[in-house]
Formats: structure tokens, C-alpha cells, sequence
């Protein structure tokens, strides 16, 4: 089994290679065209969108492999914590996207999906990769129903995100301030932040950095509480005391109202990303002398990108994710919620934010298909549906306690 695991692991890394690798060819078919000596503007991209076609649909089979090396390693569907999760999602966005491709095949879209399966896969890395047995709530058969048709609805979610924002990127003016070019840096700003948690994690992973904190818990036995910060700590748990020396010392305490052993440090987290993201986004505008978005429309402006087809993928794309995501995320789960805790429905955290995300891409059919809704009103709204994705998969995972807690 252990042999199993660790050709699992290969495999994922090298679907990483190729999704990365994908990336680059999509770029050079949009861009490359300028460079001496290139084929035909519609040539050039065609032949280059064919090969990151290619390396796509490669890295995925490579990754089908990890899911399926790492279901019979594990003894379970690879979908239990964070880092199978995110890795699986990473699986959906791909999967989605070649489905669309073979549909639209436009090389932009490329561009902008893959980096989200690059950035999901190293983000799921960050957590811990250890297959451990389930714990009993999560031993279902509806584990497998429930999370993985979930994912698969979040993943074609992914897609239309990507559409969405390349046509904010090619749409909005760019040689001017406004709403929506400040959207538009925020919105880039944050996915930095994403990298950057990513980019720290590794980092402090390496060099092995730990501080560590102690709560009293109990006055009478004199049991504490341990927390132990691989990041630097900024935050440290409410009502608890450094125990190792040096480093920087803590600015202020979590607040006592965030429950949980691990809300010091999860909030700790969270804040280091943000200003993570804060430097990596300075640095990037000091070396583009420019808003991203600007730079970004300057290097895409070549694209010859039919803005009315981008529209239609994003909005395809949410249509066929909105049903996946209905069965997934809300049938299924309160099927499975009523079968292992007796309630199908609870207000948890989790669940509340499932019923926020399918009431908002409701919506946002119901204003596409009945009000009219397209072009930048139809973007703007699928790049902040996936936010709200995203914000249940992080925040929500990560910050705040409830029966979802143990993913």
C-alpha cells in the first residue's frame, strides 16, 4: 500500500509538471504569434492550442491515475481532508475545462483555467498528505456521491470564473481608473494572497520552522492545550503563553468568541496570506510599472478573441456545473446528512454557506436567462459566485468550527 501512495504522489506531481507546462504553450499560442518567423496568426495559435490541448489532457490522466493509485492505497475515495479535496477539484477544473475546449476551442481559456488547477493542487499540498483511515462520520458510500458530484459541479464553477474574468480582462478599459478595473486588481490581488499562503508554506516547511503555545485547559488536573504554528506567529490562541524562544512575538490574541483549539492559528494564517498577497501584488506592480489588469490586456490585446463567444463559455460552463452542484452539494449531502446525524438539514457553517452559493448561481441564471443579463454584468457575477466557492472551501474550512470541521 505504502508503494501505492507513493506512485500516487508521482503521478500528481506530474499531472502539476503538465498542467504548468499547459499553461506556457496556451500563453505562447496567444502571444507568440508576434514573434519572427511564426506561421499565420490563426495557424500559430491553432497548432499551439492543440499542444496545450494535448499536455492537458495528459497531466489529467496522469491525476486520474493519483485518484485511483490513491483510492486503493487509502481504502477510500480520495475526497476525506483537505489535501485529497482540493487535489480532486483540481481534477474537476481540468476535466470541465477539456470538455469545454472540445467545445470552444479558444487557447485564452487555457490561459486562464489551468493556473487554477496549478494553484489548487499546490495549495491542497500545503496540508498534510498522510492517508489516515476515516473517522467513522465519514464512512459512507455517500462520501463518494456527495463530495466528488460536488466537486465536479465547483469544478465547471472553476470554468466559468476563468471565462468570466477573461472578459473583464479584454472588456473593461484599462487606460483609465474606474470601479471596475479597481475590482478587477482586487480580485487578482487575491489570488496572490493564495499564492503567497502557498509560498510561505513551503518555505517555513522547509527551514522547519515551529512556535509553539500552551493553554491551561484545566485549572484543577493542570492539563493544557498545545498549538503549534509552522508560520510566523502573529496571532497567537486566546488565553495562551509562548513556550518557544525567539522569533517574532505575537501582536495580539485571537478573540475568545473564534471556538476551536486550532482558531488562533487558522486566523493567524489567513491574515499572513493576505499580506502576503499584499507584497507579492506590490511587487508585480513595481516590476509591470502598470495595473496588473492593464499589463495583462497588453499581452492578451493580440488574442483576437470573439468577446460574445467568451461570455457564452462562461455562462455554458455555469449551466452545466449549476445541476452537478444542485445533486452534490445539496441532495445528496442532506441525504447523507439525515442518514448519519439524523437531520437532513442544520445550519452548519458548511451547509449554510452550500445554500448561499446555490441561491446565488440561481440567481444569477434566473438575471441571464430572464433579465438579460450578459456581457460584463454576466462576468462580473461569475467571477464573485467562485469567490463564494472559494470562501467556503478556505474560510470556511479553515476558520470557523463546525460538524464540516474534520475535512
Amino acid at each position: 500500500m505504502t508503494d501505492l501512495l507513493a506512485w500516487a504522489s508521482g503521478a500528481l506531481f506530474a499531472a502539476f509538471a503538465l498542467y504548468a507546462a499547459s499553461t506556457i504553450v496556451f500563453f505562447i499560442a496567444i502571444t507568440g504569434r508576434r514573434w519572427r518567423g511564426a506561421a499565420s496568426p490563426k495557424a500559430h495559435t491553432e497548432a499551439y492550442g492543440r499542444r496545450g490541448f494535448l499536455l492537458a489532457l495528459v497531466g489529467w490522466l496522469f491525476q486520474l491515475a493519483f485518484v485511483v493509485l490513491r483510492w486503493i492505497g487509502s481504502g477510500h475515495a480520495p475526497t476525506s481532508n483537505m489535501f485529497e479535496f482540493m487535489s480532486f477539484l483540481a481534477f474537476a477544473v481540468v476535466l470541465a475545462f477539456l470538455i469545454v475546449y472540445r467545445l470552444y476551442p479558444v487557447a485564452l481559456l487555457g490561459v486562464f483555467t489551468l493556473p487554477v488547477a496549478v494553484i489548487l493542487i499546490a495549495y491542497a499540498s500545503v496540508f498534510s498528505t498522510k492517508a489516515a483511515p476515516l473517522i467513522p462520520a465519514l464512512q459512507s458510500y455517500w462520501l463518494y456521491i456527495h463530495v466528488t458530484v460536488a466537486a465536479l459541479g465547483e469544478g465547471a464553477f472553476a470554468v466559468g470564473f476563468a471565462a468570466g474574468l477573461m472578459y473583464l480582462i479584454l472588456a473593461v478599459r484599462q487606460d483609465r481608473r474606474s470601479i471596475e478595473t479597481a475590482f478587477i486588481e482586487v480580485a487578482l490581488w487575491a489570488l496572490l494572497s493564495l499564492v503567497g499562503f502557498i509560498v510561505m508554506s513551503f518555505a517555513f516547511r522547509a527551514v522547519g520552522h515551529e512556535v509553539v503555545f500552551e493553554r491551561v485547559i484545566n485549572a484543577d488536573t493542570g492539563a493544557k492545550e498545545t498549538t503549534i504554528y509552522t508560520l510566523p506567529a502573529l496571532i497567537q490562541p486566546h488565553g495562551a503563553t509562548k513556550v518557544t524562544e525567539g522569533g517574532i512575538p505575537p501582536l495580539f490574541e485571537a478573540p475568545e468568541w473564534m471556538k476551536g483549539v486550532n482558531a488562533g492559528r487558522k486566523l493567524n494564517t489567513f491574515v499572513l496570506s493576505l499580506l502576503a498577497g499584499t507584497v507579492l501584488y506590490a511587487a508585480l506592480r513595481v516590476v509591470a510599472r502598470a495595473r496588473l489588469g492593464a499589463k495583462l490586456q497588453f499581452w492578451l490585446k493580440d488574442a483576437d478573441i470573439d468577446l460574445d463567444l467568451v461570455d457564452e463559455i462562461s455562462y455554458r460552463a455555469i449551466a452545466i456545473g449549476f445541476p452537478i452542484f444542485t445533486l452534490g452539494a445539496l441532495i445528496f449531502a442532506m441525504i447523507w446528512a439525515a442518514e448519519a446525524w439524523g437531520r437532513p438539514w442544520g445550519w452548519d457553517p458548511k451547509e449554510t454557506w452550500a445554500l448561499i452559493t446555490w441561491l446565488f448561481y440561481a440567481v444569477y441564471l434566473h438575471l441571464r436567462l430572464s433579465i438579460g443579463w450578459h456581457g460584463k454584468k454576466s462576468a462580473w457575477l461569475a467571477m464573485l459566485g467562485f469567490v463564494i466557492v472559494m470562501t467556503n472551501l478556505i474560510v470556511i474550512n479553515l476558520v470557523l468550527v463546525g460538524l464540516h470541521s474534520y475535512a
